[in-house]
C-alpha cells in the first residue's frame, strides 16, 4: 500500500472513496435520499479546491493496481482559534480495504505533517453513530465535547474528540 501526497490528478478517486465511503458508513445514519443525491462529478470539484489549497493538506492510500482506496486530509479550520493546533478534517477508506492497518498509516502521515507545522494539538469531529470513532479512540483521541447537529433533515450528535499529544501517534 502506498500513502502519499495527492495531487488535483488524483481529485476523480479521491471524490469515488468519498461517495462511496459516505453511501456505506452513513446508510443507517443519513436520510438515503440525502446519500442517494450524492454526486461523484461535484466531489471532484470540492476535493481539486481542497487539494490547491495550500492550508489543506491530503493524503491518499493507493493499492498495487494504483488505485485510491482511502484518503486523509487536514489543516486549521477558520473556527480553530486554539494555538499550535490543527484538524483531521477527513478520512475515509473503502469498505473493503478496513481494518488493513491504512487509517494509522494514513493518519501518522498526516500527524507528521502536523509537527512539521508546529500543530501540537488535533481535533477530529465524528458522527456519533460512525464507527470510526472508535478509531480515533484507539488511537489515542480523547473526547473533548458533544454537539447537536442538523444535517439532510437528520438531528445528529457530532463528537468533538482532541489529541492533546501527537507524540505517541508519530511513534
Amino acid at each position: 500500500m502506498l500513502i502519499r501526497k495527492a495531487t488535483v490528478a488524483d481529485a476523480k478517486g479521491i471524490a469515488i472513496v468519498h461517495v462511496d465511503c459516505w453511501r456505506t458508513t452513513y446508510e443507517n445514519i443519513m436520510p438515503s435520499d440525502f446519500l442517494d443525491k450524492l454526486s461523484y462529478g461535484k466531489r471532484k470539484d470540492l476535493w481539486i479546491k481542497n487539494i490547491s489549497s495550500e492550508v489543506n493538506h491530503v493524503y491518499v492510500a493507493e493499492n498495487a493496481e494504483g488505485k485510491i482506496v482511502g484518503f486523509i486530509s487536514g489543516g486549521k479550520r477558520e473556527t480553530n482559534k486554539v494555538e499550535d493546533s490543527g484538524d483531521l478534517t477527513a478520512i475515509y477508506i473503502l469498505e473493503n480495504f478496513q481494518r488493513m492497518g491504512i487509517g494509522k498509516k494514513l493518519t501518522k502521515e498526516l500527524f507528521l505533517k502536523f509537527e512539521e507545522l508546529g500543530f501540537h494539538t488535533i481535533f477530529v469531529e465524528v458522527l456519533e453513530d460512525n464507527n470510526s470513532r472508535f478509531f480515533y479512540e484507539a488511537f489515542g483521541a480523547e473526547l473533548l465535547k458533544t454537539e447537536k447537529l442538523k444535517m439532510a433533515g437528520a438531528e445528529l450528535n457530532l463528537l468533538v474528540y482532541v489529541w492533546k499529544d501527537i507524540s505517541h501517534v508519530l511513534s
